[in-house]
């Protein structure tokens, strides 16, 4: 069985098409391999059918956004060049659009918050844990 997994980033905003009346999503995904001089982005060209396809999914599919799929694995050449398609099985949004792991910025009460300490709790009975007036 030939199936691939990767993560990467959408090249453009998906396209919703009709083949033989059903419904496909194509897009194209960036994947970043490599690194300093050895460093280089492999083009794959996604295609997401059916259902899948009709979901909300493809209104979230926007250039940027970063991805996970996972599919069987294909090669195309058109023109004296290599193509690698995607059958997707799956596709889940990994971030925010063109997130590198950081979130949204918190709202100021909430970033308040997180900036004060909280004040001791209470545990069990009532009783505080202080060991201040402990003699040893």
């Amino acid at each position: 069985m030939n199936v691939l997994s990767a993560t990467g980033n959408l090249g453009s905003d998906c396209r919703i098409n009709q083949v033989s009346g059903t419904t496909v999503c194509n897009f194209s995904v960036a994947i970043k391999s490599g690194y300093g001089d050895r460093a280089q982005t492999l083009w794959l060209d996604c295609a997401l059918w059916d259902k899948q396809a009709e979901s909300r999914l493809p209104e979230f599919l926007k250039k940027g956004q970063q991805v996970a799929v996972s599919g069987e694995l294909s090669t195309r050449e058109h023109e004296g060049k290599t193509y690698l398609q995607l059958r997707c099985n799956s596709v889940d949004l990994v971030g925010g659009k063109g997130d590198s792991g950081g979130g949204q910025q918190a709202s100021p009460a909430a970033a308040q918050s997180q900036q004060q300490p909280s004040a001791p709790q209470p545990q069990q009975g009532g009783m505080m844990d202080d060991d201040s007036d402990i003699p040893f």
